[in-house]
């Protein structure tokens, strides 16, 4: 029950509330609404802080899950990916490349021959590796990076080459540009286009494809090496890894260019180190 303490006006003879006391009175009453949302939160083990977290996570929970994307993949490949999938005893070793893949691309999503290791939400592919990614880690990059090194080791930095000082600030930005440019070729989405199977697309202008089970729109074309659809396929290229397509062209012609820069740029460094050794003997 609410306190309510009287005092009485002696001139005019009506009821007034004294105003300390009426402080008093608000402050108990604030006190105990406290206590009592202190022993529920006690009883219950959710605190203001935990409710409006829980009611966040119901909205969340509420809304629409988004779709992860479906990819026009090779059909055959899907129905023989589940069979394994769904096999008891898995041979270990192959010795095939699928060995490589198992050890080094075991936490990735796997589209066809392609491995997302990194993706966004509805299933972007953001760093991608195609299914000749054991040639290009071990095959292309070594061969870039060791040639570049003995280049740079026996002549660019080399005292008694008698070349300048600034010819290592020119060669080592041409190899910098050379990984970049492969990097964004082996491990970008060559263009990999989702299934559509809705006849309208066909009234479209676009074409099924039987291998994909899929229409495809114009100028895409399917990848056997990489099971996938891709839009304005060109090549399968081993040295990069990967299928060539509208994602990685320019990224492909820009590595074309750089490696043939960096190339004909170390041979024409060692072919002066060696004429010029010669001159003095």
């Amino acid at each position: 029950e609410e306190k309510k303490i009287m005092a009485t006006d002696n001139s005019t003879g009506t009821a007034a509330i004294a105003p300390h006391r009426v402080e008093e009175c608000a402050a108990d009453d604030k006190k105990k609404k406290d206590d009592s949302k202190m022993s529920l939160a006690h009883l219950t083990g959710v605190t203001d802080h935990e409710d409006d977290h829980v009611g966040v996570d119901e909205e969340m929970a509420s809304l629409p899950r988004r779709r992860k994307k479906r990819y026009a993949v090779s059909v055959r490949w899907e129905r023989e990916y589940e069979e394994e999938h769904n096999r008891r005893s898995k041979p270990i070793c192959t010795g095939t490349a699928e060995d490589f893949h198992t050890c080094c691309c075991c936490c990735s999503r796997r589209v066809g021959s392609m491995f997302f290791l990194m993706e966004t939400r509805d299933g972007s592919p953001i760093i991608v590796a195609g299914p000749c990614w054991p040639f290009c880690t071990f095959v292309t990059l070594p061969l870039i990076l060791l040639c570049s090194a003995l280049v740079s080791y026996f002549v660019v930095f080399n005292k008694n080459s008698g070349l300048p000082s600034w010819f290592g600030a020119v060669y080592l930005p041409f190899l910098a540009m050379t990984l970049i440019s492969l990097f964004c070729v082996s491990c970008r989405d060559p263009g990999l286009l989702e299934r559509v199977t809705d006849e309208e697309a066909g009234h479209g202008g676009w074409f099924w494809n039987e291998q994909v089970g899929s229409f495809r729109p114009p100028g895409a074309m399917y990848c056997r090496e990489c099971k996938v659809l891709i839009q304005d396929y060109d090549h399968l290229c081993p040295w990069t890894g990967t299928g060539i397509g509208r994602g990685n062209l320019w990224a492909f012609k820009w590595f074309v260019v750089s490696i043939n820069i960096l190339c004909y740029f170390s041979i024409a460094l060692v072919a002066y180190f060696l004429l010029s050794g010669l001159g003095k003997r």
